[in-house]
């Protein structure tokens, strides 16, 4: 795992705890993405995604549907499953995201948050999260499963006979467990969670503009030539 909060020359760094199965996490990187459209530095800004199980108790790699594992993860009946997915996705559709829980099967987040690591030596991570993100929300499709990594992995063009090999060796197990442990060490309860600059904090989907401000202000306090 690269070494947190360490200032680059020039640049300014985000951080992002994150889950793949996490609606609002998709919201925040699509709201942060917009806020880096008018940001007049956003070549200079270097993003980081790091691991965070909104559902820890899933184990298995054998995928549940959402509204059972709402149902019973949050003692609601499959009713209010479904229809708190549906505000979710009302909300998802204002920003032109497509949601469809009606697909999403429910399964550990492990070995997508390892696809994730192996991808940022490559500097193809936010492309894999963009795929990671689609393929459980509106493709319907099991992100634990191997296959599907493998050609998520090599959607975004990574090679995959190592990342088959990454996988199969679990190579980046420690990194992700190292993201989960230093979650819990900044108290971090619930994502997204941002880091701007080492030293702003945004937690949530909040509105483009709140990520604009972070932008700005962590820019002008954080960054040297």
């Amino acid at each position: 795992m690269t070494e947190l909060f360490t200032p680059t020359p020039g640049r300014l760094s985000v951080d992002v705890w994150s889950d793949v199965v996490c609606p609002f996490c998709y919201m925040g990187d699509t709201l942060l993405e917009q806020a880096l459209a008018d940001f007049e530095h956003a070549d200079k800004v270097d993003i980081t995604y790091h691991s965070f199980q909104l559902m820890p108790e899933l184990v298995s790699t054998d995928p549940l549907p959402i509204d059972e594992v709402l149902s019973k993860t949050k003692g609601i009946s499959p009713a209010q499953a479904r229809a708190m997915n549906e505000q979710v996705a009302t909300r998802g559709r204002e920003l032109g995201l497509d949601y469809r829980f009606d697909l999403a099967q429910t399964a550990t987040t492990k070995p997508a948050h390892q696809l994730s690591h192996l991808a940022a030596e490559s500097g193809k991570q936010h492309e894999v999260m963009q795929e990671l993100f689609r393929a459980y929300f509106t493709e319907g499709k099991n992100v634990a499963d191997t296959e599907v990594l493998l050609g998520i992995g090599e959607k975004s063009g990574m090679d995959p006979d190592q990342t088959r090999e990454a996988l199969a060796q679990e190579r980046f197990l420690p990194a992700v467990e190292a993201d989960l442990l230093y979650a819990r060490q900044l108290g971090v309860s619930g994502v997204p969670f941002f880091v701007f600059g080492g030293k702003y904090a945004l937690n949530g989907a909040q509105p483009v503009e709140a990520f604009a401000q972070a932008l700005r202000t962590a820019w002008q306090e954080t960054v040297t030539d």
